[in-house]
């Protein structure tokens, strides 16, 4: 098993790419700490985990809020006895066009997409460093880490800084093990996305289906959305890598969406 005995915390594991990420690393012998804001919805996760043999438990985190990461990092360090692989996931959506964004929900975006990220990987880190072996930390980007859309400022604003804190995070991590990768998906059909499909098709006057079709899809190879699946295939990669070979870089997932 590629991640026997490894310590792993997913945030926003409770549902959609987290979720799918936390079955995977189980699937491979991971211990995997289900955090999120719904504790009871990270539970059941866990419990779906445990009934099939693996190792899991659930925490709740606000990954806005500094007290709470420490607090859920300790609670999984007290429990399986350090951290392995971060899986920094919480994230929500909002779209505005640029004019009419509200500030508030611009300090919002940035809070849980950025501020999460750095709090979680300050929370981790020092256990990495004290365990010698080392670990991977991975960020949940989007082709928005590369690329732009309308409506999206403050969701691409976020995305573009999660490859400035990987790259920071890979250079002073290295002389302890500590890798620290992106992933960078295209439209995955999780609840997030829905969300967006009626909410776009009102801002832009168009139908859901040209949603789809003309802007969520249009750039793609086979018009077809990436999975939770393909995520967390990738996912797995930049966790059980055995080496600091592969830091410090972004992995885009979009059917072609998104061309490096």
């Amino acid at each position: 098993m590629k991640l026997q005995d490894k310590v792993c915390i997913v945030t926003g594991a409770a549902s959609g790419i987290g979720k799918e990420i936390a079955l995977s690393y189980a699937r491979e012998g991971g211990k995997v700490a289900i955090a999120d804001l719904n504790k009871d919805a990270a539970q059941a996760v866990a419990d779906e985990i445990t009934k099939t043999g693996g190792t899991a438990m659930a925490v709740a985190m606000d990954v806005t809020n500094e007290d709470q990461v420490n607090a859920a990092v300790a609670e999984v360090v007290a429990a399986y006895g350090g951290v392995d692989v971060l899986v920094s996931n919480a994230g929500i959506q909002i779209v505005h066009p640029i004019e009419e964004f509200p500030f508030a929900d611009w300090k919002k975006m940035l809070a849980i997409h950025l501020d999460g990220a750095f709090l979680t990987t300050k929370a981790v880190m020092p256990h990495m460093q004290k365990s010698g072996n080392g670990g991977s930390i991975i960020y949940m980007g989007s082709v928005h880490s590369k690329e732009a859309s309308v409506l999206k400022s403050a969701y691409v604003t976020a995305k573009h800084g999660l490859i400035g804190l990987c790259k920071t995070v890979s250079k002073e991590g290295g002389k302890y093990k500590i890798r620290a990768n992106v992933i960078c998906p295209g439209f995955v059909r999780t609840p997030l996305v829905e969300k967006q499909i009626p909410e776009q098709a009102a801002a832009l006057g168009i139908s859901e289906e040209d949603v789809i079709k003309k802007v969520m899809l249009k750039e793609t190879v086979d018009g077809e959305f990436t999975t939770v699946q393909d995520v967390a295939e990738v996912a797995l990669l930049f966790a059980s890598f055995k080496s600091n070979a592969l830091t410090g870089q972004s992995i885009v997932v979009s059917h072609g969406w998104f061309m490096q």
